[in-house]
């Protein structure tokens, strides 16, 4: 399957890692700087490999490649404008997160994907962890019973040197805040857990220790599900001196589940009313990773490439992006206005809360 990566920033080398693992054949790379293409093909001994082109201008990439698969790793702020475009030209995507910085785009890339057929899944990475597959599969199954509450807490840490490795973060054109760029996978793994339909949302977000970005750097909510559970999220780059973690709770009648590790990659706590043997191997369960973004984008590859193959949708749709991304707006337009806000949003932009929550 051909494949190509626009944009070789940071979390391109995973991008990367998962095309290699899956033995993707990569036919080109893009970025605007050359010199960041070399950096990562560099990382896996391909710098002179010459059957990977290089590009500058995406839309140039598409049309001299017959691609079946690109994923967009550029700036927060273009992805929705890239997908839409591979869309168009008949490309299946994987889309960094956040999707889309505001809503409407965010509902076009649902929209126009399957209007003409074309694969999009949202990179939350996360939903393919071993813990995470676990607890998913428990309450799938019933084991929780009645779902009290639930809770995400990400507690990580960015500091001047991060922030200075692109212009664009912590913008709110082109990044947003601890909450859209840190935040976002978490806070997508609450949603999906909780039975996805929201009814209301009331946050607050403040700038404390990072006053030469435009946005936050401390977010939290709660959350009123639909089924009648409560939700719960923190997100923060505050804690000092490095990432602590980022944990899921899940609380129900017959159950309970803490995930934690620094991305959701442990299970804590995993206690069930009707515990067998095979609870045994979940207790203490560790996954390995070398990084903040565990092993997950391998994963997320291979199920796109089997979505494509067999025609099905993506375990992590375009619609679970657009539901991850409607959480954090919702966040910043009751921080904003201090009022509860209710689902679904409609028309709003991260870039409409500008200079409007408390510093």
């Amino acid at each position: 399957m051909k494949y190509a990566l626009i944009g070789c920033g940071r979390i391109a080398v995973n991008h990367m890692k998962a095309a290699i693992n899956n033995k993707l054949e990569i036919v080109a790379v893009c970025d605007v700087l050359p010199e960041k293409m070399e950096a990562l093909l560099a990382k896996y001994d391909l710098q002179n490999d010459t059957s990977i082109k290089r590009y500058t201008d995406y839309k140039q990439m598409l049309a001299e490649n017959d691609i079946t698969l690109a994923s967009i790793a550029t700036e927060s702020g273009i992805h929705a404008e890239i997908a839409l475009y591979c869309i168009d030209h008949g490309v299946n995507v994987i889309i960094e997160k956040p999707m889309a910085m505001n809503m409407d785009d965010a509902e076009e890339i649902v929209r126009r994907s399957e209007e003409k057929g074309v694969k999009v899944a949202a990179c939350h990475q996360n939903r393919f962890n071993v813990a995470i597959q676990q607890m998913r599969k428990a309450l799938e199954a019933g084991r929780f019973g009645k779902i009290s509450h639930g809770s995400i807490h990400v507690r990580w840490n960015r500091d001047h040197s991060y922030y200075d490795q692109a212009s664009w973060r912590g913008t709110w054109a082109q990044d947003g805040g601890c909450l859209m760029n840190q935040c976002i996978h978490g806070i997508d793994l609450l949603r999906w857990m909780m039975g996805d339909e929201v009814e209301e949302v009331y946050g607050v977000t403040k700038q404390q220790f990072h006053d030469y970005l435009e946005c936050e750097d401390i977010g939290m909510a709660v959350v009123k599900f639909k089924n009648g559970a409560v939700g719960t999220i923190e997100g923060t780059t505050n804690v000092y001196p490095k990432n602590l973690e980022e944990t899921l709770y899940l609380f129900g009648e017959t159950g309970t589940v803490k995930i934690g590790g620094t991305s959701t990659n442990n299970i804590d706590v995993w206690n069930f009313a009707d515990e067998t043997e095979d609870d045994q191997k979940n207790k203490g369960l560790q996954e390995a990773t070398s990084n903040v973004y565990g092993n997950g984008h391998t994963s997320l590859f291979a199920d796109m490439m089997d979505a494509i193959e067999h025609d099905r949708k993506p375990y992590v749709d375009a619609v679970a992006g657009r539901n991850a991304l409607e959480m954090i707006l919702a966040i910043y337009q009751s921080a904003a206005t201090g009022k509860p806000v209710k689902l679904p949003l409609s028309h709003v932009a991260s870039t409409d809360f500008t200079g409007r929550f408390g510093k």
